[in-house]
């Protein structure tokens, strides 16, 4: 039934997949190696959560939208030192209203929303940090990217999903496959999946993924998640399968 949501050319798209890969990466090498021709695409970067909305928690009772803020900041930093445009949305954790995010993206190119993710309830373990009584999850770790079918731009939407999921595979990372409990599956090899009501996702003009970098309940993946080492490393990832990604479909409002 999602299928019928798209565009024939997704799943012809779909269908050669990996032909499509193989120029991604390409392209991607392209980028690390000289400065792209055309004017270089206008990225939003938005951080989730906020204001009264501090997210999930951590392991070790870390607000979510600390994670989110401090990510969200490694990866426009790193556009911005390769001549990548950004618009940051929501840096300051003042935006209530989930509509004003893809407002305020307006004239982007693309869309990404930062976020860390938690587990249900049933799935937690008590235990205590300097002296306080936190949860915690053994079970579940990894990233995940979401995309909606209803997102004005389905096909580049996905196509930039499992860009960047590929490019996270290629540097180490590992996707979560939790979310195939409530979700269909968009390109599970490379930890994407369908959300189709998410706000952010379907009330915006642009293609747009929602990113959960990682499960902040996990007690050592929460702490890797805080490496800025490894930030710099998964931010990279990104940049370079967002990139690869609209070179390829020559997406660019700044042209």
């Amino acid at each position: 039934m999602v299928a019928a949501a798209f565009p024939l050319g997704l799943a012809t798209w779909r269908d050669n997949r990996p032909m499509v890969f193989k120029y991604v990466f390409i392209f991607a090498v392209f980028f690390r190696l000289t400065a792209a021709i055309a004017a270089p695409p206008l990225i939003a970067i938005d951080v989730g959560h906020g204001g009264g909305d501090g997210g999930a928690t951590s392991a070790r009772g870390r607000p979510e939208f600390a994670f989110n803020r401090e990510f969200a900041g490694v990866l426009a930093g790193i556009m911005r030192e390769r001549g990548q445009g950004v618009r940051e949305v929501n840096f300051a954790g003042d935006i209530g209203r989930l509509i004003a995010r893809p407002e305020q993206a307006a004239g982007s190119d693309f869309f990404i929303s930062i976020h860390h993710d938690s587990i249900d309830q049933s799935w937690l373990k008590p235990w205590v940090w300097e002296g306080s009584e936190q949860t915690y999850t053994e079970v579940k770790r990894g990233y995940g990217i979401f995309v909606s079918a209803q997102n004005p731009d389905p096909e580049t939407s996905l196509r930039c999903a499992s860009s960047i999921g590929a490019m996270l595979r290629r540097a180490g990372f590992t996707p979560s496959t939790w979310h195939g409990r409530r979700h269909l599956a968009a390109d599970a090899e490379n930890g994407v999946w369908y959300y189709d009501n998410l706000v952010v996702l379907y009330r915006t003009s642009l293609p747009a993924v929602l990113f959960e970098a990682g499960v902040i309940k996990h007690k050592e993946e929460e702490l890797e998640l805080a490496d800025p080492v490894r930030q710099a490393r998964m931010a990279d990832a990104l940049a370079t399968g967002i990139a690869a990604c609209l070179f390829v479909t020559g997406k660019s409002a700044q042209e």
